[in-house]
């Protein structure tokens, strides 16, 4: 927490501080829910090109991709 702190310090602008909030908020939630951050990023990011609906946002959560991308057992 303390070296994010310190990198934050960095952002340049109060909306580069935001977006980086935001992404340090996103890669830690994967990581509880035991999802590669880049993975999960570049899924979702792909999804919302190919124009995900917005009522189904629920979908590309993490805690769902981790269900949805592991194997069945």
């Amino acid at each position: 927490v303390c070296l994010t702190r310190k990198n934050a310090l960095f952002a340049g602008h109060e909306v580069g501080a935001e977006n980086w909030a935001l992404l340090s908020s996103v890669v830690a939630t994967c990581r509880l829910n035991d999802v590669n951050p880049v993975a999960y990023l570049a899924k979702i990011l792909d999804a919302i090109i190919n124009g995900h609906p917005q009522s189904q946002i629920e979908e590309l959560l993490p805690w769902r991709f981790r269900k949805t991308s592991s194997p069945n057992p």
